[in-house]
């Protein structure tokens, strides 16, 4: 499916970005020689990207996914020992815009799929915490060994993967840095599904498609909601809800959602 206009002249570099179905984007890093490691070409690229499809009506959800065997091996490193004699200030501005650039896929207001088709390790896992939804294809492996490169955790570690999985099962995968495949990564919540290679790409499609189904403005509002770990208390779910099914109560793809199972048929929202 053809690019919108506000994607199809875009100049990206090891990223590309299709359209695979009605509402559906897809970015695909694509730097398989280097396993999907992250560029500062295809760091540039992503912000890029993600900025276009921040400001397209026609984007329902997005899905980021690999090319080849590895969805994303994490930094490149050879950018990152590039400036051994650097003061700890020069590093540290140059980390929080590398941070930032990918850590903006948590700006769309659609939700994300990160379909993690093979390894996706150090930062290349953060950027798919950072993602709404997980999924793998059976035989993926999944960890943050920064530690073991002599690194602290970075690309929010400390942040993203207690708020998945947990304090608990958070330290023990940072502290000593192992990997885990895609079957104990179902079990630890890193991934909600894992699903044979042979059918993951069309599994995965078909997913976004019922995201994408759904209605636009409930979803975007339901995926608010749940930022940050959803709602500090009881409380304060309920007085967020009493706000937001109110506005959803006032839009037509409501009477359409309503139409559409008085009349037995599939609804067609138009965020409306």
């Amino acid at each position: 499916m053809a690019a919108s206009a506000g994607t199809s002249d875009l100049d990206l570099t090891h990223l590309r970005l299709d359209r695979p179905a009605p509402g559906v984007a897809r970015l695909t890093l694509d730097n398989p020689g280097q396993r999907n490691a992250m560029s500062a070409e295809m760091t540039a690229s992503w912000v890029r990207a993600v900025d276009a499809l921040r400001g397209d009506p026609e984007v329902r959800v997005v899905v980021v996914t690999g090319e080849g065997k590895a969805f994303c091996s994490g930094g490149d490193t050879s950018w990152l020992a590039s400036e051994p004699g650097a003061s700890v200030d020069r590093l540290r501005t140059r980390m929080v815009a590398f941070y930032r650039a990918w850590l903006s896929i948590r700006s769309l207001e659609v939700p994300t799929i990160a379909a993690l088709n093979g390894a996706a390790i150090g930062a290349g896992l953060c950027v798919a915490l950072a993602c709404d939804v997980r999924h793998a294809a059976a035989g993926a492996r999944l960890g943050v060994p920064f530690t073991r490169l002599g690194l602290h955790p970075g690309m929010a570690a400390t942040h993203l993967l207690p708020d998945v999985v947990g304090p608990a099962r958070a330290r023990d995968l940072l502290l000593t840095g192992r990997l885990v495949d895609a079957d104990e990564a179902l079990g630890l919540g890193l991934v909600s599904r894992v699903v044979d290679p042979a059918d993951f790409e069309a599994s995965v499609i078909e997913t976004a498609q019922q995201v994408a189904g759904a209605a636009p403005i409930a979803t975007r509002l339901t995926k608010l909601a749940l930022l940050q770990g959803g709602h500090a208390d009881l409380e304060a779910g309920l007085q967020w809800e009493a706000m937001a099914q109110p506005i959803t109560l006032a839009t037509a793809d409501l009477q359409e959602g309503i139409a559409a199972v008085q009349q037995k048929r599939a609804p067609v929202f138009r965020g409306e």
